[in-house]
């Protein structure tokens, strides 16, 4: 932990530059304000780490020491540093204390990472210790750092920070058409009001007239300042990276950089036994310096409230789905983490303007404008904006996280993209960048089939959980068109199996994907019930009987038989000419959907198909150390041959892929759990190795974060790769894997508000003896559920507050057990056993309290 240190508020005359003030009244601690809320910490490696800070409109990210490499592929070295979507403001700041750089000649001891903020502890150096808090308050375009210096003596020390900007937008990319070389203008530097101001103003070939800005400055009235090309602290000279090929582990600017820098010098009395906080902000704009300055001064205005502030909401969001697992506390702490997670990816931009640029080959002008747009952020750095399949994942964990209102306004931003866009057709877009530019998913590319077909199933997710019709009606209408347009334009053979993208393309793949199939199923079954709660029987009866259809002949058409016991990926190989929905089984991880999409009723995959198909998922050909791999191993036609175990027969024509992302894993632990596999072996393997690379300092980059892929037999860990060479340090998706599991399936919460319902049947993995969760949101109230199990009895209590459903309180019968009696609140009742590919489900249908089934 870091030492107790005080922070004191800081009252402004002017906006931009105030005096420190001493201890008085209004001091408090590091300690108090963070007190009861999580953290997590690293002392190793700290300058292979990343380190990520967020608000709703504004990234930070640089390394665990508090220095800033050249990080990120999009923009080749340029995705970290100081961003407010859609513009980047800083290559990073650096602060030094009598001439020793932190993070460098003061070498970084330890870095914590918290609920909304993240800390550094320096080695002291000559009788002065420095702290470090950083943070990000929420509806600013600003970031805060606070430095707290200590001394045993009186004394006054120098204090310097560097800054060295980079003012460019988050699209045009390093390798499209324009790129981001022939858009990026020189930054300019100037000080005014105690602050460096950083401005790029010009027009660039294709972009256009744009004023970008940043404001850089401190809570004490600087001594000195100096402007200049460099300004980068311990970084200067700098490594840059390469524009293309081989670059170093570590740069630290990017060939495409044209910013500029700057300094400000302060002295600083210190008293003994006195903490003294200074704090420094940079905000930004992409609407000219008088709106960054307006930003700077509100970030600026009482740094102390401001983290306050974002400490109580992440407090209040720690209080939402507060699990307790007994036989489980890793995976405990990762649903604790995975909310967080949720909530540091939420972003926020405006003024988007929105245009198709055709894979990067097209800048024509924009089609139309977004006022504003709130999204779940898929992953930083490379990823902060905008996605369907990222979004429609993470939903499940939005929605078990009480995370409501930004999935609705994901779902929102990515319905009123696709119709400026799309020009109402139906079809969803896949990836818009927070500039408004939809790199694919427009009509004319040939895909992303999965995510139009799962919008539907996401709308009706909310409005189960929500229960809110207002919702369900603003976006009934793009959900039916939804699975008209992919009916109308996706099934040329007329079989009903769906054409274009899925979630895997690789070569060799038929021309309609099994993913897209199990989501339109769903999907269908879905919008069935949202067109029924709104009286519209002509699209419930088409939705139903297409489902019905597409079901019954579900099996005979994807299962693969022979000793590969999966699903074929694909169909209609495309060099067979006669298109006779050949199966093609390449062993990819959306072999698991089938396991993994529920339906009404359960999943997809028949218990027998699923079961096996899970059995053989489990084998090492398919999983490893932390979770389920992209692609399989086994016998293949590839040339390069393909690494490791085989458990089938079957030739496939591609290598294995053996990178396990944390979606993947997530995915197969949800699957585990729709056919009651929760044991150690079976869900508990996935949910621990999400778990693990989230929270075990043996595997973790940045300690509490999720990332996007985890250390894999085909991918090196993330903390041995070039800093330009990474996947994503956070990634929102990873927490389907998680939360969903917990609260869904274990827990056993199944809301359909919609219709006013409730259904809550725990399910106990094996081994374990209780579990719990309080506070899990459902609509305007919540509801607390308990569960044990004995080898005698199992005992389910749920209580609801402000909340009015009819309600179905049970329990999973273990197997080869039966019942003995039922009581509710310790009176009999009558109950049904209904078989479920979970097991059999004890089932009352009565208010809440406690359950107990008696087992024999």
């Amino acid at each position: 932990m870091l030492r107790r240190i005080t922070l004191y508020a800081a009252t402004t005359a002017l906006a931009l530059s105030v005096c420190a003030i001493p201890a008085a009244a209004e001091e408090s601690t590091v300690d108090d304000v963070l007190t009861g809320l999580g953290e997590v910490s690293e002392t190793s490696r700290l300058a292979d780490r990343r380190a990520l800070v967020t608000g709703d409109r504004f990234i930070a990210m640089g390394d665990e020491t508090g220095l800033y490499p050249a990080s990120g592929w999009h923009i080749r070295g340029e995705m970290a540093g100081f961003w407010t979507p859609p513009v980047k403001l800083l290559d990073g700041m650096w602060f030094a204390v009598d001439g020793a750089w932190l993070g460098d000649d003061l070498a970084t001891t330890r870095y914590t990472n918290g609920f909304g903020y993240q800390r550094y502890a320096y080695r002291p150096s000559g009788g002065v210790a420095v702290d470090r808090v950083d943070f990000v308050p929420d509806g600013t375009r600003a970031a805060v750092i606070g430095l707290v210096l200590r001394s045993d003596t009186p004394k006054t020390v120098r204090l310097a920070m560097d800054a060295h900007s980079e003012l460019m937008p988050a699209y045009p990319w390093g390798w499209t058409t324009p790129n981001a070389g022939d858009v990026n203008l020189p930054d300019t530097g100037a000080f005014a009001n105690g602050t460096l101001e950083f401005r790029e103003n010009g027009t660039s070939p294709g972009l256009g007239a744009h004023d970008y800005a940043a404001v850089v400055g401190g809570s004490l009235n600087p001594t000195g300042h100096a402007l200049g090309a460099g300004h980068r602290g311990p970084q200067e000279p700098p490594v840059v990276c390469p524009a293309d090929g081989p670059t170093p582990f570590r740069c630290d600017d990017s060939a495409t950089g044209r910013g500029t820098g700057g300094r400000l010098d302060y002295r600083v009395r210190l008293t003994p036994g006195r903490p003294t906080t200074v704090w420094f902000g940079v905000a930004g704009s992409d609407r000219g310096p008088g709106v960054a300055r307006a930003e700077f001064a509100a970030a600026m205005r009482d740094p102390l409230r401001a983290l306050v502030s974002k400490v109580d909401s992440r407090r209040r969001l720690a209080g939402n789905t507060v699990v307790d697992l007994p036989g489980d506390r890793l995976l405990q702490r990762s649903v604790e983490w995975s909310k967080q997670n949720l909530a540091d990816s939420v972003q926020e931009a405006r003024d988007l303007n929105l245009r198709d640029v055709d894979e990067g080959r097209a800048y024509p002008a924009a089609a139309g404008s977004l006022r504003a747009a709130r999204w779940f952020g898929a992953g930083f750095p490379d990823y902060p904006w905008l996605f369907a399949t990222d979004g429609e994942y993470t939903a499940f964990a939005a929605v078990a996280a009480g995370q409501f209102e930004p999935l609705k306004a994901h779902l929102l931003a990515l319905r009123d993209v696709s119709e400026v866009v799309n020009d109402r057709s139906g079809k969803l877009v896949h990836e818009v960048v927070s500039t408004g530019d939809v790199y694919f998913g427009a009509n004319d590319d040939a895909g992303n089939t999965d995510e139009t077909v799962k919008f539907p199933s996401a709308v009706a997710l909310v409005w189960r959980w929500t229960g809110d019709d207002r919702f369900r009606d603003e976006l009934y209408d793009f959900a039916v068109r939804n699975l008209r347009y992919v009916e109308r334009t996706l099934d040329a053979d007329g079989d009903g199996w769906l054409e274009g993208l899925g979630n895997v393309e690789r070569s060799g793949m038929g021309v309609e994907k099994l993913d897209s199939t199990v989501y339109f199923i769903r999907g269908l079954l879905d919008l069935a019930d949202l067109a029924t709660s709104k009286g519209d029987r002509a699209t419930a009866q088409w939705a139903t009987q297409r489902a019905t259809a597409l079901r019954g002949q579900f099996e005979q058409q994807w299962w693969t038989g022979g000793d590969a016991n999966n699903y074929a990926e694909s169909i209609d190989d495309p060099a067979n000419p006669a298109n006779d929905n050949t199966r093609i089984f390449q062993r990819h991880w959306t072999g698991v959907t089938p396991m993994e999409a529920e339906l009404p009723g359960g999943p997809l995959a028949s218990v027998e198909h699923g079961n096996t198909a899970l059995t053989q998922r489990e084998r090492d050909c398919f999983t490893g150390q932390y979770g389920l791999f992209h692609t399989g191993s086994g016998p293949t036609s590839a040339p390069e041959g393909n690494p490791g175990p085989s458990c089938d027969s079957v030739v496939s024509t591609v290598r294995s892929e053996r990178s396990i992302f944390s979606l993947n894993t997530a995915v197969m632990a949800v699957a585990e759990g729709n056919y009651g596999r929760l044991g150690a072996g079976q869900q508990g393997r996935y949910t621990t190795g999400n778990a693990r690379i989230q929270l075990d300092p043996t595997v973790w980059e940045t300690p509490g974060h999720m990332p996007e892929i985890a250390p894999s037999p085909d991918f090196v860990a993330n903390i041995d790769r070039a800093f330009t060479d990474r996947s994503m340090s956070l990634q929102a998706w990873g927490a389907y894997g998680t939360l969903w599991p917990v609260v869904h399936q274990q827990l056993g919460v199944a809301p359909d508000l919609g219709f006013g319902r409730l259904s809550v049947v725990p399910q106990i993995p094996a081994g374990q003896q209780q579990i719990g969760g309080r506070n899990i949101r459902l609509g305007k109230g919540s509801v607390d559920v308990s569960a044990s199990a004995g080898d005698r009895q199992l005992r389910t209590t749920v209580h609801m507050q402000r909340l009015r459903a009819a309600l179905t309180i049970g329990a999973v019968l273990p197997a080869g057990k039966s019942v003995g009696g039922v009581t509710l609140n310790g009176r009999p009742v009558a109950y049904d056993v209904v078989r479920t590919a979970r097991g059999d489900e004890v089932r009352v249908r009565g208010g809440d309290g406690t359950l107990v089934v008696s087992l024999k």
